[in-house]
């Protein structure tokens, strides 16, 4: 990759016909676990989905945290179900719960969750508050309070209260991991202690005005080179799952995330994984079912690759909504999307844009999609893009260029929305075998766009005053559903 040789699965998925520049440029191999320094048992009885009532105030934070502390880079803190000893039963695991509040990884060393034992995020929001914050704060955890500047505006900070939540799991270390066949569940649907609604629902009720709300994020990296998540399960987490920022090499392989397990519930902001000003990352082989953007690539983000992956309930395969730093050098590959919202979605406008260029999206499934295709400057802080330029004045300005579609298809029919800001700053996108199955003219959406067919072209029409296509524009023919045995229940 990029001058490099690569070798071993990941690679070889990587090597797209003319994508190599686009992507991560390490060499990423499926990972391993490491060497366990320390064994925990579990304490907890787990009932249902989740702990009994009375032992909500029994933190396994202090015992979790000092075997972090103490075990060496390259060593692994177990997690394990526990063995009931009472005199006379035989010996059975029966606990397989633990309870935390904010815990912190540090360098080398890995977290590891087994089978059947799940980690519980504790419902008190005074155990996440940020320390030192006063008690006349109007940002503690578990609260809500009016924005100061209406929306849309670029945040970068100014005027919002110091305060909020600490993470579940926080991540500032160099080669840290979090790795194991077990749950790790944020319990966003229960009420908070002390509080008459859940996470979930202080979220919605902030929406209307767009409130600030103080929710703990479930796992968040800074200057994380090396980051790893494996085969872990992330469940119910009260706002987002994975944000990580300012990392060089961020793998995630094999991560079920689940939110909300149960569908009765409305998980508002629980976007998957989200990373920010950082290089280097490979999503591959996982499952991603949540109530926002399944993934969302931030701001300052290069040399991506999201690799056999599949998406259900959730907002799409995510660009934005904040582009200021730019993302570039992103292929996404093998992409199964099955009722999400959006599918390729690219979100912005001139209140946070900036420039997004060299993004491949190759063979990339779908059905059941509201907007199979959204590139866009015109967010409105929906879940889905209007047709038209909301008219925000503001100069940080979305440019879009170098954009491939390569054998896309949706089974089922939607509306496709490419349009650039202006004639100043057109979207470039180029269309090869693109199927939106059932798609009616009134459905496509173009605008200050520059459009280039090659190989199949697309089955859509293109046209509009400001739009410009080069190449031909031939139907498409196809002897059977190419996407046949893609969509399987979410695991």
């Amino acid at each position: 990759m990029r001058g490099r040789d690569c070798v071993g699965l990941a690679c070889l998925a990587l090597l797209v016909a003319g994508v190599a520049k686009a992507q991560d440029t390490r060499v990423v191999n499926e990972p391993k676990f490491p060497a366990v320094c320390a064994q925990l048992a579990a304490k907890l009885e787990q009932v249902g989905e989740s702990i009994r009532e009375e032992d909500e105030g029994k933190l396994d934070t202090e015992r979790i945290q000092k075997a972090l502390d103490g075990c060496k880079p390259g060593q692994a803190v177990e997690l394990i179900e526990g063995v009931s000893m009472h005199p006379g039963i035989p010996k059975h695991p029966r606990w397989s719960a633990f309870l935390t509040g904010p815990l912190e990884l540090r360098e080398g060393v890995t977290l590891q969750i087994d089978k059947g034992v799940t980690l519980y995020g504790s419902r008190d929001a005074k155990v996440y508050e940020v320390p030192g914050l006063p008690e006349d704060s109007p940002a503690h955890c578990g609260t809500s309070m009016p924005r100061p500047t209406s929306f849309p505006t670029f945040a970068t900070g100014a005027g919002r209260p110091r305060g909020g939540c600490r993470a579940l799991i926080s991540i500032n270390v160099k080669n840290a991991a979090i790795m194991g066949d077990g749950v790790i569940d944020g319990r966003g649907y229960a009420k908070i202690l002390g509080k008459d609604y859940s996470w979930w629902e202080q979220a919605r009720k902030a929406e209307p005005h767009d409130d600030l709300y103080y929710n703990p994020r479930m796992i968040v990296a800074n200057r994380a080179d090396g980051l790893v998540l494996y085969r872990i399960t992330l469940h119910n987490s009260t706002n987002f799952h994975v944000s990580v920022n300012g990392t060089d090499g961020f793998t995630a392989w094999g991560v079920h995330l689940l939110t909300p397990v149960d569908k009765k519930y409305d998980a508002r902001n629980t976007d998957g994984i989200d990373p920010g000003t950082s290089q280097n990352i490979t999503v591959a082989y996982s499952w991603i079912d949540n109530g926002d953007d399944n993934i969302a690539i931030k701001q300052g983000v290069s040399h991506m690759s999201v690799i056999h992956n599949h998406f259900y309930s959730g907002h799409g395969m995510s660009i934005g909504s904040e582009t200021v730093l730019g993302q570039s050098f992103l292929v996404v590959h093998d992409l199964t999307e099955d009722h999400t919202t959006s599918g390729v979605r690219i979100k912005s406008n001139v209140k946070r844009g900036g420039p997004v260029h060299d993004l491949i999206y190759k063979g990339i499934c779908m059905t059941g999609v509201q907007d199979p295709i959204a590139i866009s400057p015109y967010y409105t802080n929906q879940t889905v893009e209007p047709f038209e330029d909301p008219k925000y004045e503001g100069d940080k300005i979305p440019d879009y260029k170098g954009i491939v579609l390569q054998d896309i298809y949706d089974e089922t029919p939607g509306d496709v929305l490419i349009a650039g800001l202006n004639e100043a700053h057109r979207t470039q996108v180029s269309l090869q075998n693109v199927v939106i199955n059932g798609i009616k003219p009134t459905q496509v959406h173009l605008d200050f766009a520059d459009i280039a067919l090659q190989g199949s072209g697309t089955n859509f029409p293109l046209e509009g005053q400001s739009v410009k296509v080069t190449g031909a524009q031939p139907t498409v023919k196809r002897a059977a559903d190419p996407c046949a045995g893609k969509f399987v229940p979410m695991q």
